[in-house]
């Protein structure tokens, strides 16, 4: 008989927030598939859980290792997969060993709990009934211009996640890009210092470019155009389309009234 892997999510920061049901997983297991073992063993040690690891998967060595968990899995061991932090997949080691126990028949199961990316849309202030996921964005600037230059014709809410080192030359395109677009700025989620810095894409920008130390983990929130504005870049985005330029969009449906609940002039808070 198989064993089943439990997807557990686990703090974004502060130690406490996690579910009393991953807390018993992570007893109950027989082994935890964790990123970073070292990370993970201050959680455990917090909650006075000594559960062993399996192998642990991070960045570069999932292939190899995926191999050596399924098969702990066959012979009929419990595992519960942990990241760092948050959810696990969401930017985040995991999907190839998730992938693989569906593809043999072998248990899932999500144990639901903290994440970035929800934490910093539900008190964002913006629009959420619908929302796009870019994860990390590309490291190098051209990249990342192009990447940001694709949202204009999104109708909603944009999250991504980005790094200290690299969210003043981000905030800087945006704000080039998307002067009076609706922004947020997450960091440090939960942590002591957890901050939310909110405007238009220029002001946001002027607020980070002002500082002399910027550190955290953040996450950026770009809001949807205007109706009228977001039907405008639409026929526009067609018009490449016709002309052989580019893909065509899907069409949407209207944005409720909600999509502007942040004025584009209102001066960042918090």
């Amino acid at each position: 008989m198989v064993g089943t892997l439990y997807v557990c999510s686990t703090p974004i920061g502060n130690l406490d927030d996690i579910t009393l049901r991953a807390l018993r997983v992570l007893r109950e297991v027989d082994f935890i598939v964790g990123e970073d073992a070292r990370r993970t063993r201050k959680l455990l040690a917090h909650h006075g859980i000594h559960t062993p690891f399996a192998p642990s998967l991070y960045q570069g060595a999932e292939g190899p290792r995926t191999q050596r968990v399924l098969a702990l899995l066959r012979q009929g061991k419990t595992l519960a997969l942990v990241s760092d932090a948050g959810t696990p997949l969401l930017s985040d080691p995991g999907y190839p060993l998730v992938r693989a126990c569906v593809a043999e028949g072998i248990p899932v199961v999500p144990i639901p709990g903290p994440s970035a990316l929800l934490a910093a849309l539900v008190a964002s202030g913006l629009p959420m009934d619908r929302f796009l996921f870019l994860g990390h964005l590309p490291r190098q600037a051209g990249p990342r211009r192009k990447a940001l230059a694709a949202l204009r014709t999104v109708p909603y809410t944009t999250a991504f996640y980005e790094s200290p080192h690299r969210i003043r030359g981000t905030l800087e395109i945006l704000a080039e890009l998307y002067g009076p677009r609706p922004t947020v700025v997450a960091r440090e989620l939960t942590k002591v210092h957890e901050e939310f810095v909110r405007g238009t894409a220029a002001e946001v920008h002027r607020e980070f470019a002002h500082r002399e130390q910027i550190r955290g983990e953040f996450v950026v929130l770009l809001g949807p155009p205007p109706p009228a504005a977001a039907e405008r870049l639409a026929e526009e985005a067609d018009t490449v389309y016709d002309q052989g330029l580019g893909p065509r969009l899907p069409p949407q449906e209207p944005l409720p009234e909600t999509a502007e609940s942040m004025a584009p002039g209102e001066p960042p808070r918090g």
